[in-house]
């Protein structure tokens, strides 16, 4: 299996985690953004859309993270995987935690990331809107260990974990006035699968991050 991948991509971090998690081998491939890699004919006949991650799985292509990370539990992990049981209530309440970080905690960071990109200055209103998606998810954690409730690690928490461990490195995140969200946060970094690989990425996305700064 080929991982077309970019190690500061939280998306990225969060499949390779899910490959770790089931003691997947995969070849990953780094993909330089700047220099238009993604943008290679030969990339863009595997995915048209030209982004990453991009997993190649034989014949079969698929790319955006929380498919990729469905796809291999659903291929490669044990009947009934707790990454992602079977259980159809179970299995909404992941999805439905894997949307809330697509759409709303993962565009926070991409929102404030992309607005330093463009040259702009670090806007508070977009700041704002990261504490707003941190309180939300601060009240999905009430009384739970995990982002999805039950008793062990899903691939909810394993997608959210990338981008909150990106909003640490990148910005030094003050996580004090989400205390569920502190809390799950610190029990994950002791024992999520991948993890410093994950930070080492992360770290990549600082650098990037505090580049950006610098240049305004």
């Amino acid at each position: 299996m080929d991982l077309y991948y970019l190690p500061a991509s939280a998306p990225c971090r969060a499949v390779a985690m899910t490959a770790e998690a089931l003691g997947l081998k995969i070849n990953k491939i780094y993909m330089n953004l700047q220099a238009g890699d993604h943008l290679k004919p030969e990339f863009i006949k595997i995915n048209p859309q030209h982004t990453v991650p991009t997993l190649v799985d034989g014949d079969f292509v698929i790319w955006e993270s929380r498919a990729i990370m469905t796809y291999l539990v659903e291929k490669y992990g044990k009947v009934n995987d707790a990454l992602y049981p079977a259980c159809p209530r179970m299995r909404a309440v992941i999805n439905q935690r894997l949307y809330f970080d697509m759409g709303h905690m993962y565009k926070t960071l991409g929102d404030y990331y992309y607005a330093m990109r463009d040259k702009q200055s670090a806007d508070p209103v977009l700041y704002k809107n990261i504490e707003v998606a941190m309180r939300f998810f601060n009240s999905m954690l009430e009384g739970k260990q995990y982002a999805a409730g039950g008793d062990s690690l899903t691939l909810a928490d394993l997608s959210l974990f990338s981008t909150v461990s990106s909003f640490d490195a990148m910005i030094d995140f003050d996580f004090s006035k989400f205390p569920n969200v502190a809390k799950w946060y610190t029990t994950l970094k002791g024992m999520v699968p991948g993890a410093a690989e994950n930070w080492a990425g992360c770290m990549e996305l600082k650098k990037s991050y505090d580049s950006l700064k610098s240049s305004l």
